[in-house]
């Protein structure tokens, strides 16, 4: 059965704030395709199925900071109001707040990214775990072995291009 959201699309609309894993407000109203002022007028008609652990309103320098971090666009513009994130509890209370098939099935395809990256997570803290008791059973020898080990399950350092002119190298 094919989904009807790819899983990669909603993984990389999770966001880390305030220590939670969360999703926007705006994001979750496209992947909904519904405006994201009548999402949020359908959460405060029902505030009570809202508690802080289930949705949060950004503050203003945390709004700065993801406006900085992503970039200035369409999306961020003419907001008259900071943003609300909710984490993975609010999200599934947006199914029955909004109550359509789509909400119904897209948290569905959401509800599964949250499992997928708290199992990605889990097996590397215990991949990391086995690695340390290795390491602790055998001797200096494989210390290299080990350290070549977690440089690759490191996550990659994003390469950087190189702005502005170049001086050509002689000979070309």
């Amino acid at each position: 059965m094919k989904a009807l959201i790819p899983g990669e699309l909603i993984e990389k609309k999770i966001l880390l704030i305030r220590g939670e894993k969360v999703m926007l407000d705006a994001d979750l109203a496209s992947l909904y395709e519904v405006e994201t002022k009548m999402l949020v007028r359908a959460v405060k008609r029902n505030i009570v199925r809202f508690p802080a652990d289930f949705m949060l309103q950004l503050n203003k320098d945390e709004f700065e900071n993801l406006r900085f971090h992503f970039g200035t666009s369409s999306q961020w513009g003419g907001r008259r109001y900071l943003p609300y994130a909710f984490t993975e509890q609010g999200v599934a209370m947006l199914s029955s707040v909004l109550n359509s098939e789509r909400a119904v099935k897209v948290n569905i395809e959401i509800m599964r990214a949250f499992v997928r990256l708290r199992q990605m997570l889990a097996s590397n803290a215990e991949l990391s775990r086995k690695m340390n008791a290795l390491e602790k059973k055998y001797d200096a020898q494989f210390k290299v072995v080990f350290d070549a080990i977690r440089k690759l399950m490191a996550p990659p350092e994003p390469k950087r291009r190189q702005i502005g002119f170049c001086k050509e190298k002689e000979g070309k």
